[in-house]
């Protein structure tokens, strides 16, 4: 689902932008503002993918909302005003409508937002599966490649990565946390609160453990749902 907020002063093209989004399943509208400044709010509150943003508003227009923004999301433009499609699409909107709009040319607009959306996503995925890093063992930088690692163990202030290519496992001070935010999360999977293991590694699931080969990996209460989620969904 592609989270978005609409923002327009008049209240016509709010209420008909919402009639428009809520027609579409790839999209869920978070909410609609009637400036610049309501929508600052929610940024700062939601993780927001696709803003529908009108230009000309008062106190601060369109463009000046969208420069102002760090990292913008995807914007559609929706102005009366077709003067502004350059100085618009120079700041890489997705696309601008030009009121009044039918329904099919918002759904054009919106099917391109959903295009980018899956592109960025599925790079994202992509990017994330084969980061390799290094960890600090003895004094020495030891490389780590994540497609070699079966499961992690934790040990309060250190790490015990276990590798398919190794007989011992690779032992290097560093948190669960720090270790799990390293490596890709559509690829592993916490079974207990001391172990993270690889979805593909693992050979079955009993009661209390999983299996990876002939090793076992405890698996406590609180993860065991979402685990076999994961394993069902693999």
């Amino acid at each position: 689902m592609i989270k978005c907020i609409a923002i327009d002063d008049e209240k016509l093209v709010r209420d008909l932008l919402e009639d428009n989004i809520r027609q579409l399943p790839f999209l869920e509208l978070i909410k609609t503002c009637k400036n610049a400044f309501e929508a600052y709010e929610v940024l700062q509150k939601e993780q927001i993918d696709l803003i529908f943003l009108d230009i000309q508003m008062p106190g601060l227009s369109g463009l000046q909302f969208l420069q102002s923004l760090q990292h913008p999301p995807m914007v559609i433009l929706v102005t009366a005003y077709e003067q502004y499609a350059l100085e618009g699409f120079n700041q890489q909107v997705v696309d601008y409508l030009l009121k009044p709009f039918s329904f099919e040319r918002f759904l054009k607009a919106c099917n391109r937002a959903n295009e980018l959306f899956r592109l960025q996503n599925n790079l994202n995925e992509e990017i994330n599966v084969i980061q390799d890093f290094f960890v600090n063992v003895e004094y020495t930088l030891v490389k780590i490649v994540v497609a070699d690692i079966e499961y992690i163990e934790g040990l309060k202030d250190y790490i015990k990565i276990h590798l398919s290519t190794a007989d011992k496992p690779v032992l290097t001070r560093m948190t669960m946390k720090a270790m799990e935010e390293k490596l890709p999360s559509n690829t592993f999977v916490r079974t207990h609160k001391s172990f993270l293991a690889a979805v593909q590694k693992i050979t079955a699931l009993k009661r209390d453990v999983v299996c990876i080969g002939n090793k076992e990996v405890p698996v406590s209460e609180f993860y065991k749902e979402n685990l076999r989620s994961r394993l069902h969904n693999y």
